[in-house]
């Protein structure tokens, strides 16, 4: 009889924030998969199959950020994967304040709040990963992104100083930046039409797909990743490079 395959995540616990579509779902089922107890958030009431238990939050309310930190501190997980994220695109001098606020909330004070909030857990272990999802215009940027690139510009920062602070403690932290994802919201906002330029400006000549990039978050928040941290590395089909 075939030798049962070993899960990498076993006995481990995965905390993937916005696990509800998209990326993050694909993220916490990649998780899943390899025998992780995953804890998915999300706006909705309820979560998907993938996730063993589903904390509602939106972090468009201040509260429910202190709320959600809380309860990860509580839960005091392995990994913790802030995905979670909100965009609004538009001219610079249009940009309403509160849109600005509003995203850096979301995108830059959560993930802040809930790194906090697993730090002490993984420093007393000796052990964590912390993985969070920006964007390749968090590493170049163009016209009518401000609020968006100055997020994840600053997840980046915050990154770089976490791991610099944390890595002897065997926390290590990175930043995994996503290109031009196929998935139902690209498709549904952009149309065919315009995806079709977008492909012609990748040296790939495809959208990436959301299966790799949860693949590449699972290998940096597992037992393979050793060494690596402090990085934003963009999965772009060469886009951010040439």
């Amino acid at each position: 009889m075939a030798e049962a395959k070993i899960k990498r995540f076993t006995d481990r616990k995965v905390v993937v924030t916005g696990a509800t579509r998209g990326i993050g779902l694909a993220i916490a089922q990649a998780f899943h998969a390899e025998g992780a107890y995953v804890i998915g958030t999300g706006t909705g009431e309820s979560g998907t199959g993938f996730c063993d238990e589903h904390f509602r939050a939106d972090f468009t309310d201040l509260d429910q950020i202190h709320i959600c930190a809380d309860f990860i501190r509580q839960a005091e997980p392995d990994v913790l994967v802030n995905n979670a994220g909100i965009n609004k695109v538009g001219p610079f001098v249009e940009i309403d304040p509160e849109d600005f606020r509003r995203i850096q909330q979301v995108n830059v004070f959560a993930p802040f709040s809930l790194c906090q909030a697993v730090i002490p857990s993984m420093k007393r272990k000796g052990w964590g990963r912390i993985v969070n999802l920006s964007s390749i215009w968090g590493k170049i940027s163009k016209e009518y992104r401000a609020p968006y690139s100055a997020s994840k510009f600053a997840l980046d920062g915050m990154t770089l100083a976490l791991a610099a602070e944390h890595a002897a403690d065997g926390i290590l932290a990175n930043c995994v930046a996503p290109g031009f994802i196929d998935t139902e919201l690209t498709r549904q906002v952009l149309g065919d039409e315009q995806i079709q330029r977008i492909v012609a400006t990748v040296p790939a000549r495809r959208m990436g797909s959301i299966e790799e990039i949860a693949h590449f978050v699972v290998w940096l928040g597992g037992p393979e990743n050793t060494y690596l941290t402090g990085q934003n590395i963009a999965i772009d089909g060469g886009f951010s490079r040439v």
